[in-house]
This record gives structure tokens, sequence and C-alpha cells, in this order.
């Protein structure tokens, strides 16, 4: 930030790593409903709000960010919240249709996870196996997505309270930089002789 500038740079959400694991699972997941449940089934829908709600809270919480942390904070959460929720659909999609879920350590879960680190990862990097596997791979596939996004998203709520706690909200800032633009140019008082 300048001298005077109180809102920090923000905004920038398509740079994000959590932002970009969120567009991946999204991409799956609205896939996923296409191939493996019916239109008519409730939760497709319920899925693919909440895969949207995942990534958009992000973009909103992010241009927020600027002027209220506060904000920010809320809606990552409110975005954390939601790929909770679509994990939780995962799962029962494969409980309730006596699928293995996947054991993180197994070499399956360790080859996604590896190929989700790449930080340049879009869609088109699981597509070849979200494409072609069965129901039960391409729901692992996206609970070890969701399982990334969640932590990187629990990591950037970590740090925007940090920045709280250091720089304070917009009123301090502002406040801050009142002084500071004071202090640099005081008011000279008006001489008692000029007229």
């Amino acid at each position: 930030m300048g001298d005077n500038s109180f809102i920090p740079p923000h905004g920038n959400y398509k740079e994000l790593l959590s932002y970009r694991k969120a567009v991946i699972v999204y991409d799956v997941t609205y896939r996923f409903c296409e191939r493996f449940l019916k239109k008519s089934d409730r939760t497709v829908d319920q899925m693919v709000q909440a895969a949207r709600s995942g990534k958009q809270n992000i973009v909103e919480g992010t241009k927020a960010s600027g002027t209220s942390k506060q904000t920010e904070i809320k809606l990552l959460n409110v975005a954390r919240s939601s790929l909770e929720e679509l994990l939780e659909d995962y799962a029962d999609f494969l409980r309730v249709r006596d699928l293995s879920l996947w054991d993180k350590a197994s070499k399956e879960a360790l080859f996604v996870r590896k190929l989700g680190q790449d930080h340049g990862a879009t869609y088109e990097t699981f597509r070849g196996f979200c494409d072609t596997r069965p129901a039960d791979v391409v729901a692992n596939i996206a609970i070890c997505l969701i399982h990334q996004a969640s932590y990187l998203l629990d990591r950037q709520i970590r740090r925007a309270e940090q920045d709280f706690l250091n720089d304070g909200g917009i009123r301090e800032r502002m406040t801050r930089a009142r002084q500071a633009a004071r202090s640099a140019h005081p008011r000279s008082k008006p001489d008692p002789q000029d007229p």
C-alpha cells in the first residue's frame, strides 16, 4: 500500500489457488451430475449449486476484501461450507450405492492429489479420467479435489484473519491514512496580523 492508501490491492481471485481448485470442482461436479444422475434428481441442482457457491463466494469475498475483512472472511467461510456440503453429497452417493470411498493414503488418492498439486491444473488435467471412468472413480476424484480446495480455503481464511489482526479494518486504515496525510501536510494557522 502507498503511504496514504487505505484500500489494499484486492480482487485478483483468478490468481488464487483456492479459486482455481474450486473451478475444477465445479466442472467435475457439473459433468458428474450430467453423466451419473437423472436430471429429475433433486440432488443434481443441490450439488451443482453447492459447487457454484464454493467458487462464487471466493470471487465475491476476494472482491470485498479491500474494504471489508469481515465480509471477506464471512464469504470465504460460506465457500468452505458449500464445499463441505458437496463433499457430503459425494460421500452419500458412494455410501448408498455400496461403492468404496478411497482411503486418503491409497495409491489412487495419492495420484489425484499429485495431479492436483500442479498450480497450472485445470479441468483438462482430469478430463480423461472424469469422462471415461465409472461413477465411483469420478466421485472419489471429486472428493480428493474438494479436500484440496478446502485446505486452500482454510489457509486463505486464516490469512484474512491475520491480515485483520495486523492491519485492522477499513475504518482503522482510513484513520491512519488521514493522520498520516495531516502529519505530512499540516495546515498552517492563520497569522493574527492578517486582515
